[in-house]
């Protein structure tokens, strides 16, 4: 590995062992509607109330009702219909993973360039999982979304180290480094931000092969949403023995059937990841 890697690696390390390392904070709106979404007395008018202060976050929720992933009968106008056919709990916890793609941008191009292309592969994924959950099992699709959306939520810290000490590095060395450290500091934000306790270890979870979890979890889904959407590239994923991995097995989901013959099946991925990015 070379020097500025292992000094930003030394660097990173030391931060996170000596809680010195600048962890993201939850943007408002969604410390707001978790507020809300946790509250015993909270009304969708007050869900509602929150969302409709982010024009941008009140627009993505209006689209992703009219997609064909929510058929319904009646075309959805405005942000309190939209809620209301989403529910309280899809309506949190999308309105919380949409509003993070506000940090997912920076000032130099380089960076700028790859914190996009974080967001877009966290959203391709969350979209994936949350027609694998609906599918295919009991896990909820809200949560499944969520779960997605912040499994490479650790990456930011790291592409920030390097844009603030204005680092010029190889980008396959940087790609090391981000594979080694981004899920230990994905775990520390999600802890930081306080999120349920089967999100907080996906970022770590999710590339641990040998985990037996008792029962199929979020982990597993993006797992297999990673796999899927590696499939016909070049990336070592794609050189799994799917067949053999506990994932598929937990989940009752048979690689097979995810090949891209069910065409509806492929129709809704395709649609859901579309939806989110």
């Amino acid at each position: 590995m070379s020097t500025i890697a292992e000094t930003i690696k030394n660097d990173l390390q030391a931060a996170i062992e000596n809680d010195k390392l600048v962890l993201p904070t939850l943007p408002e709106v969604a410390l707001k509607v978790r507020d809300i979404a946790e509250s015993e007395d909270s009304s969708i008018n007050d869900l509602v109330n929150v969302i409709s202060s982010d024009t941008a976050l009140s627009a993505r929720l209006i689209r992703v009702c009219n997609s064909p992933l929510f058929r319904g009968t009646r075309q959805i106008e405005n942000l309190n219909m939209a809620v209301s056919r989403l529910g309280m709990a899809y309506t949190s916890n999308l309105a919380m993973g949409l509003a993070m793609e506000q940090m997912f941008q920076a000032t130099s191009d380089m960076i700028d360039k790859r914190l996009r292309s974080t967001w877009q592969t966290s959203t391709e994924v969350a979209g994936v999982c949350y027609v694998l959950a609906q599918q295919f099992t009991r896990l909820k699709p809200d949560q499944a979304t969520l779960a997605g959306l912040v499994h490479l939520i650790g990456v930011l810290p790291i592409l920030r180290y390097v844009e603030d000490n204005d680092i010029r590095i190889n980008s396959v060395v940087l790609d090391n480094v981000i594979d080694e450290l981004h899920p230990l500091i994905g775990v520390k934000i999600l802890e930081k931000w306080d999120f349920p306790a089967e999100l907080r270890n996906i970022p770590q979870d999710y590339l641990n092969l040998e985990r037996q979890p008792a029962a199929a979890d979020y982990a597993d889904l993006v797992l297999v949403a990673n796999l899927q959407l590696a499939a016909g590239s070049d990336s070592p994923l794609n050189e799994l023995d799917k067949h053999s991995l506990g994932a598929f097995k937990r989940l009752g989901i048979d690689p097979d059937n995810l090949s891209g013959e069910d065409e509806d099946l492929n129709a809704q991925m395709e649609a859901a990841m579309a939806l989110l990015g």
